[in-house]
């Protein structure tokens, strides 16, 4: 179902999560954004065409990586378990700056709409990813607490729009970076990863989202679902990504327990991987 909250209208209407971090507002329409929780572009931003046939990955619109000098975590040697958890198609990839998918433009083979209040277009889950979403929202309104999911599924072609609406607003891969996932290293691309949102719409997609009723109860909640916070506050260095409290990625039951038992907050450091602060 699709339920359109009209404070959440509001914020969506100029605002879509990107996997974004900090950086510098380039001109004076950006410079009231909360710092670290930057807008991405207006719903279908222009750009590449945001529907249809996923673009190539060679296309022009994705840079390729800045030539800087490596930082020490990319000198480093590898860890053992580099070569693990690749596969898009299952719940236990990991998808970060320096692990993008394979094959760039993957799309998942199934995808469906939970039946969960959204009040955007990209409403698309996995199956498996769309059951527990339903699971968890019901749990949630049954202890008083409505949300609605924001953002979904986004398609190569879907991240490489939003790529390049920063990298215009930006000037350059530089600053586009420090706010959008380059399209192929995204995980709304592999229909796992989702945004969610307050039903009345505070503090949609901005950091202070975790102080809410919603914010509070999916992240003490959500891995009795099988979800995990993807990008918690204080390990961007790791991630890649300064905090989204709104951002959660299914990985399972066992993995989201295991993780939430031992008092583990990245998928990096359950697995064994090597940190990904940059591309």
């Amino acid at each position: 179902m699709r339920v359109l909250p009209v404070a959440a209208l509001v914020v969506l209407a100029v605002t879509l999560t990107a996997c974004s971090g900090p950086g510098p507002a380039p001109d004076a329409s950006l410079s009231a954004v909360t710092p670290g929780d930057l807008p991405a572009p207006p719903q279908r931003e222009p750009g590449p065409a945001a529907s249809g046939p996923a673009a190539s990955p060679s296309a022009t619109a994705a840079p390729t990586a800045p030539t800087a000098s490596p930082s020490p975590a990319a000198s480093a040697s590898p860890s053992p378990a580099a070569d693990a958890h690749t596969d898009p198609g299952a719940v236990d990839v990991v998808v970060n700056k320096r692990r993008p998918l394979t094959p760039l433009d993957y799309a998942p083979a199934d995808l469906r709409r939970p039946g969960v209040a959204t009040p955007t277009d990209f409403d698309l889950l996995r199956p498996d990813v769309a059951d527990a979403v339903e699971d968890m929202f019901a749990a949630a309104a049954a202890d008083g607490v409505d949300l609605t999911m924001v953002s979904g599924y986004r398609s190569f072609a879907d991240q490489e729009s939003t790529y390049a609406y920063w990298v215009g607003q930006y000037g350059g891969p530089a600053g586009a970076d420090t706010v959008s996932a380059r399209p192929g290293y995204s995980e709304h691309q592999t229909g796992l990863a989702f945004d969610i949102a307050q039903a009345d719409g505070a503090c949609t997609l901005v950091l202070c989202f975790k102080d809410t009723p919603a914010g509070r109860w999916a992240a003490e909640n959500a891995a009795g679902f099988g979800f995990v916070l993807r990008y918690p506050l204080g390990f961007h260095e790791i991630t890649g990504f300064s905090a989204e409290s709104w951002h959660f990625r299914y990985v399972g039951k066992d993995v989201s327990l295991a993780m939430k038992a031992a008092g583990t907050k990245t998928l990096e450091e359950h697995f064994g991987l090597p940190p990904a602060p940059s591309y």
